[in-house]
């Protein structure tokens, strides 16, 4: 993932324990010029410590839904059974689910992706949950991952905007095949 030129690593906004060997991280990166806002599982393991495949990418208005959403939970979870929350499209055939969900005798927040392409339909292994009694702290990173994508995409248009308006070096004049040059007299 870090390797590739197109990739930019920008901030790490936060953490938050899973268990004792994993831990979610809230990051922003860019990705071919586009900033983003990142939740993605690490590990910290005896034979593997990094990120893994379990992981969910946002643009900022996808963000700022998620942000509407999980402010208007309750403190505590009121959900007896997985209760959907929202689908926010993302392109064709495939949408963001957030979902309350039950899990092992826990509740968190699920950001899973749906697909329904043709070929397949149902869950992608794209996503990332996150404990029920971590919302308020989770809700504080990801508005500052807000602010965050905010700034840069404005820096990104202000710098796009400086150069459309530098002047462009014009091309010198080249002379017809056979013409003859230009004398002056004096």
């Amino acid at each position: 993932m870090a390797d590739t030129p197109e990739f930019k690593p920008l901030a790490l906004v936060g953490t938050i324990s899973t268990s004792d060997t994993s831990e979610l991280r809230f990051y922003v990166d860019e990705y071919r010029g586009y900033p983003y806002a990142s939740i993605r599982t690490f590990v910290n393991r005896d034979n593997y410590s990094g990120p893994t495949k379990a992981g969910i990418t946002m643009n900022p208005p996808v963000l700022e839904r998620i942000i509407e959403i999980l402010g208007k939970l309750p403190p505590e979870p009121q959900a007896t059974e997985d209760t959907e929350l929202a689908r926010i499209p993302r392109k064709t055939g495939l949408e963001l689910v957030v979902r309350i969900t039950l899990y092992r005798d826990s509740t968190g927040i699920d950001l899973r992706e749906w697909v329904d392409d043709g070929t397949y339909k149902g869950w992608s292994k794209r996503g990332a949950r996150i404990p029920y009694g971590d919302i308020r702290k989770a809700l504080e990173h990801l508005k500052e991952m807000l602010a965050l994508l905010k700034e840069k995409t404005k820096s990104l248009k202000a710098s796009s905007a400086e150069a459309s308006q530098a002047p462009q070096a014009r091309p010198r004049a080249r002379k017809a095949s056979g013409e003859a040059p230009s004398q002056t007299g004096g």
